[in-house]
């Protein structure tokens, strides 16, 4: 839209009269609000990407969201300090850029760890929470007494027996899931009867025997019903005089 000054009759220009600069006024506003909602998105969009350049360097590269510390919990027999060198975390490190799955991993390959949790403590820190394999019975293998957790697993070694933990007695051979069996017998047990057991024979994962420590021996079986089968030989000790108690199936115990 063009609007000219127009000419009177003697020729001369006159200014545009009222209505006429008001329609400019207005056609400028209009034009001046589209350029600045053009600007505006422009802006918008320029400040969205500088914040996120601003937060990605900030987390991943930058050392303000860097790790400071890293805090042990749960250790017991191992040093906190040396699950620290085994984590591989380093101070300095950008915190997201810590793989919390390969520190789990290198802290879990240590024998004495069940399980381990690594999580992230915004903003300065790194939290390892990990739980200890206790020993529940001492297993003897080839002459040597190792530990062996409620699981099975057999995780440490001992000089000697510790008081208070009963012994297993197995073969080199014995495959895990017998030990397997063999944790689930000995957490089974009462404390009473636990007692009086002197070892656990193992051979397979169904042929676990108790032999107490007055030389009886007891046809355990496998560590199906073991709760059962404590309650039965309970019975069978206190009612019965006999060298051999079988509690294998113990609707149907046997004594000779």
């Amino acid at each position: 839209m063009s609007l000219r000054r127009r000419k009177g009759r003697d020729g001369a220009e006159r200014s545009p009269d009222r209505a006429t600069q008001r329609s400019r006024k207005r056609f400028a506003r209009r034009q001046w609000r589209r350029r600045w909602l053009a600007w505006r998105v422009v802006l918008a969009v320029v400040l969205v990407l500088a914040l996120v350049g601003t937060g990605v360097y900030a987390v991943w590269f930058s050392s303000w969201l860097a790790v400071r510390t890293v805090e042990v919990s749960g250790a017991q027999t191992v040093k906190a300090d040396a699950i620290r060198s085994r984590s591989g975390i380093e101070q300095g490190e950008p915190l997201a850029r810590v793989d919390l799955a390969a520190v789990e991993a290198r802290i879990a390959s240590l024998a004495v760890v069940r399980s381990v949790d690594v999580t992230r403590q915004w903003p300065h820190g790194i939290l390892i929470d990990l739980e200890e394999r206790v020993a529940v019975a001492v297993v003897e293998i080839g002459g040597s007494l190792r530990g062996m957790d409620r699981d099975g697993v057999v995780f440490r070694d001992f000089r000697s027996p510790p008081p208070g933990l009963p012994r297993i007695q197995t073969e080199i051979g014995t495959t895990a899931d017998a030990l397997r069996e063999a944790a689930e017998v000995v957490t089974a047990l009462p404390e009473d009867l636990a007692l009086r057991v002197d070892h656990v024979d193992v051979q397979t994962v169904d042929e676990i025997s108790l032999v107490l420590k007055d030389g009886r021996t007891v046809v355990w079986g496998s560590s199906a019903e073991s709760q059962t089968k404590a309650s039965v030989l309970a019975t069978l000790l206190a009612t019965v005089d006999a060298t051999t108690y079988d509690v294998s199936v113990p609707s149907k115990p046997t004594t000779k």
